[in-house]
This record gives C-alpha cells, structure tokens and sequence, in this order.
C-alpha cells in the first residue's frame, strides 16, 4: 500500500486521545509542540498526563471512551492497552471520516506516526508504513548525525533570500534557477565558513 507523505497543521485543532497509560502519554508533546488542542479519554492517566491536567495544557474526561468524545475533533489517537477498544474507536472515526491511528495496530490505522528529524523548520520524517518502528527510529538516528543544528540556521537563510529573490526584478525562470543554486551543495558550504568567520570575529571583539 502506497501513502501520501504529508504534514498536517494542528495549530488550534482537537486531537482526541483515547487511553492514559505511557503510550498514550508519549503522543502528547508532539501534539502540544504542533500547538493541537488535546483531550485525553481514560479512567485513569499516568502522572506524567496528570501534570499537563494540571498545568490546563490538556483536557481530561475521566471515562471509558464514548461514542460522542469524538465530537468536533480532527485526528483521533486510540492509545488503550484493549485491542476490542482501539478497534471500536477506529471504526467509529472511520465511519465519521476522521482521520485514526490505532497505535502498532497497521489494520487499524489511518495514518502512521514517522520518526522525524527536525532543524527548525526542516522536517524530514521517516516512515515504515507501520512494518518496523525500530528501523525508522535507527534511520532518524543516522539522518539527525547528517543533518546537523547548522541546517536551521542554513534554512532561515535561504528563506530570507527567497523572500528578497521574489519581492524583485527577472523572470520567474531566473528567479527559479537562482533559488536552487543557494540551495545547492557548494553555496551550503560557503555558507557554513561565512558563519565560521563571523564566530571569530565576534570571538574575537
């Protein structure tokens, strides 16, 4: 089965976590860090999930998953250690056509959580379809020794260029060629010794 590779903006949007346990606990920062709104369903939750109730950065419904807890969300994670319950609430989002990943459930998913390396806002995310969780993460590991902090830095760079290239005079063609040359090997070089030299010197005041 092929898949669209694709990332999905959470800013301000309900997720729905249905278990409380430490898989479910593991979701929850990347969903807050993409700036999701967050419901856990669950009778009980960790004290790691507790904290974040405490702190308001999550919601909490002290319950066994109900039909209508998916109401008004946008994805749905079934984290619950009961395969009978992560089935229920796929089929229920399913028929809903909410988006569902049931986790190391590959029948029961919509969509599949890649291991993602992340410079600022270069994202590059690894997945497996679901097959081999431990290759993706040793893949992210050798990817994340390639793709260095400097790699943030490099980016806001070339988005700044792009904005000046944009704003002026030529073709769009020109223009095209121009932005993939300073995103080419050798000016990603030039740039890494421009900020080498510029360390020095401000070493050196």
């Amino acid at each position: 089965m092929s898949l669209l590779p694709i990332f999905v903006k959470l800013q301000g949007r309900l997720v729905v976590v249905i278990g409380g346990g430490a898989v479910a606990e593991s979701k929850l920062q990347g969903l807050l860090a993409a700036g999701a709104r967050v419901r856990v369903i669950a009778p009980e939750i960790t004290r790691g999930i507790a904290e974040m109730v405490d702190q308001g950065t999550i919601e909490w419904r002290a319950q066994e998953f109900e039909r209508n807890d998916l109401d008004g969300s946008h994805l749905v994670i079934a984290a619950t250690s009961a395969f009978g319950v992560n089935e229920a609430v796929y089929r229920e989002a399913d028929a809903r056509g909410i988006l569902c990943n049931a986790v190391d459930d590959i029948d029961h998913c919509h969509f599949y959580y890649g291991s993602v390396v992340q410079r600022g806002d270069l994202q590059i995310a690894i997945s497996t379809n679901g097959k081999s969780p431990a290759l993706a993460q040793r893949l992210r590991l050798q990817l994340e020794r390639q793709f260095g902090p400097e790699y943030e830095l490099w980016l806001e760079w070339l988005g700044a260029a792009r904005e000046l290239l944009r704003a002026g005079e030529g073709s769009a063609e020109t223009k095209k060629v121009l932005l993939h040359h300073i995103a080419s090997k050798p000016m990603f070089e030039r740039f890494l010794r421009a900020a080498s030299r510029q360390r020095q010197k401000q070493g050196a005041a």
